[in-house]
């Protein structure tokens, strides 16, 4: 069992090393809090050393908040504008066909709820290839948690009493990993009890007792001398009473990204804590946001031990590590009511500079205007001079950013960033039609063109694509560029699709950012291409991650028949098919005029809703 600990361990610190840790937190595997009701031929999960007897509970605070900062009670001083257009209409027909989909996506949903209910209920994550289960996110039942309201928007009542009545039977106080992911629980548990306490009409106070019981675990972290989070939190320690500080180097995301659920604990319970710690963050942010290396954003690590929170990276993204930082700006406005204009001010600072050095046209064989957003670095020349040196790859995790750039575009104003937003949203879809299963990969390299237009007319060629996948694989081994025949041999060995010369991470594991954003464009527009662009993606996903026991992450989707993967995260039930139920559900679910969705897809209702 050491061994296997030793192991984990150096797995979790590689991962980090290679900065793709942001999505993968891996603590050993625990025994969860129920036992299952049946286990595929018998088998079980062998039980890990972990905490023993040591539980946490709230301690008086040692480092205690002098004044609280408060919700603001202002009156906005213009309404905020409509985001959600009106309802499309629809022949007897089209109707037809859209409940067909809805009945395919409904009917992915139950079997994939079917088997977590049936071989992991009250763990974390079923693994859908083996029927076995594993606890990476505390093992508090976080499929569960982060299903509920999936559960409840399906109409799916009583497998929704079923989970409510069993959440009563997690116990956060204790846990087999030996740091709780701040940001994780944040989104997942926190995010999950509330948006099910609103959207079933607060029927449910447990509810709500759960997420205070949350809360009160996460604000343990922010209990330090400058009240920033420990975002990786010893709990155990915490628990041994022993002092604590912020740490020097935290990811963006994850000390950026708990601001909507923090913010809606205070609008419920009138408890101005939460809030207090949400808005210190943002505070800091602000005030740093115009001093980086690259002024505007912020790189993916900064040192919450500084007060305000300190910039101290080079690297800059809207990709994994930073991404939801940037989300939850507009979506705080929204929270809000409009109430406070902090976070507009925010987005707009950051947006055209992204926009400036990130955003890439891309060329493609069908010359669409697609674009995406790369990833920057600023690099000191020999001279001493800056230099902004711009990457052209995109993540799946960075296709969030249509549907923000669209809903910015509404909320504040900006109506030419729609057609950035739609460009943005068709260029995450193209990576799925490009792909010969029809699945858009984790992380691939496109070929940026200019981005001055009179320069360059981004039209396809295939002596580009050639030209570009030469440039980018470099010499061969005499130190000679590479022949026409090594250029074909990469692109038939690497199964490249045309148009991308590296794929770099060829997994899906079931992410749902790409859907999201056609999502939020179909919610904006009301342009139904966008639902035939999502049939098209569920089509291809539910045929190749559908398995015995639920639906499977693939390994990779550039083959024509790819493998499955024994994983299946939770915003599998939680985002991508909320997503996808939402699109050919009802017009009015989760109406985004009302609702503002957290960065696990669950809905949080607006103060002016």
């Amino acid at each position: 069992m050491a061994v296997r600990r030793v192991r984990l361990i150096l797995a979790v610190i590689a991962i980090w090393v290679l900065g793709s840790w942001y999505y993968s937190w891996h603590p050993p595997n625990g025994p969860g809090f129920f036992s299952p009701a049946q286990r595929p031929g018998g088998r079980v999960n062998p039980d890990s050393a972990g905490s023993g007897r040591l539980r946490w509970e709230k301690r008086p605070p040692r480092y205690p908040v002098e004044k609280l900062a408060t919700l603001p009670n202002n009156k906005p001083p213009k309404r905020v504008p409509r985001v959600q257009a009106p309802r499309p209409q629809e022949t007897v027909a089209e109707k037809e066909t859209r409940l067909r989909r809805l009945s395919a996506v409904e009917d992915s949903f139950k079997h994939s709820w079917k088997g977590y209910k049936k071989y992991a209920f009250g763990h974390d994550e079923i693994k859908p290839v083996s029927g076995l289960y594993k606890d990476p996110f505390g093992g508090w039942a976080a499929t569960l948690v982060d299903s509920l309201d999936s559960l409840w928007l399906l109409g799916m009542k009583e497998d929704f009493d079923v989970a409510v009545q069993a959440c009563d039977k997690i116990d956060f106080t204790t846990t087999e990993a030996r740091d709780i992911n701040i940001f994780e629980t944040t989104i997942r548990y926190l995010g999950g009890f509330l948006a099910a306490y609103e959207l079933s009409k607060k029927q449910y106070p447990n509810l709500l007792k759960k997420a205070i019981e949350v809360a009160d675990l996460v604000m343990s972290s922010f209990d330090t001398p400058n009240h920033m989070p420990i975002t990786r939190f010893p709990w155990q320690r915490y628990a041994r009473g022993e002092a604590q500080a912020a740490r020097g180097h935290v990811l963006l995301a994850e000390i950026g990204s708990l601001g909507l659920e923090l913010t809606k604990l205070s609008q419920l319970t009138g408890d101005m804590q939460y809030y207090d710690a949400a808005q210190r963050i943002y505070d800091g942010l602000e005030k740093d946001q115009k001093s980086t290396m690259l002024p505007g954003m912020w790189p993916v690590v900064v040192d919450s031990s500084k007060s305000p929170i300190k910039s101290i990276g080079d690297q800059f993204t809207l990709g994994g590590m930073s991404d939801s930082t940037y989300e939850y700006l507009g979506k705080q406005y929204l929270l809000l009511g409009g109430a406070l204009d902090q976070p507009r001010k925010m987005y707009e600072g950051f947006i055209d500079v992204a926009k400036k050095h990130l955003l890439r046209r891309a060329l493609n064989p069908d010359n669409l205007p697609l674009l995406f957003f790369g990833d920057a670095r600023v690099v000191t020349l020999p001279s001493g001079e800056k230099q902004i040196v711009t990457t052209p790859i995109s993540q799946h995790l960075t296709c969030f950013t249509g549907g923000m750039v669209g809903m910015a575009a509404k909320i504040f104003e900006r109506p030419a960033d729609l057609e950035v937003a739609a460009q943005l949203t068709d260029g995450c879809v193209w990576s799925y039609n490009q792909t010969a299963s029809g699945v858009g990969p984790e992380i691939f390299h496109f070929i940026p063109c200019d981005p001055d237009v009179v320069k360059d007319d981004c039209q396809w060629s295939e002596e580009r694509w050639i030209e570009s996948l030469r440039k980018y694989w470099g010499q061969n081994t005499k130190g000679d560029a590479l022949s026409d025949e090594q250029v074909a041999s990469i692109i038939d060995m690497r199964r490249l699709p045309r148009g991308m010369v590296d794929v770099d991470d060829r997994r899906y594991i079931l992410r749902p950012e790409a859907i999201e954003s056609v999502f939020m464009m179909y919610r904006l527009t009301g342009d139904s291409k966008y639902a035939e662009k999502a049939w098209a993606m569920f089509e291809a996903i539910e045929k190749w991650t559908r398995s015995k026991y639920a639906s499977a992450a693939l390994d990779d989707v550039t083959a024509s028949r790819p493998k499955q993967m024994d994983s299946m995260e939770s915003f599998w039930l939680a985002e991508t098919l909320k997503y996808f139920y939402l699109i050919f559900g009802d017009w009015d679910l989760a109406n985004l005029d009302e609702w503002v969705l957290n960065t696990e897809a669950h809905p949080l209702r607006r103060a002016d809703a």
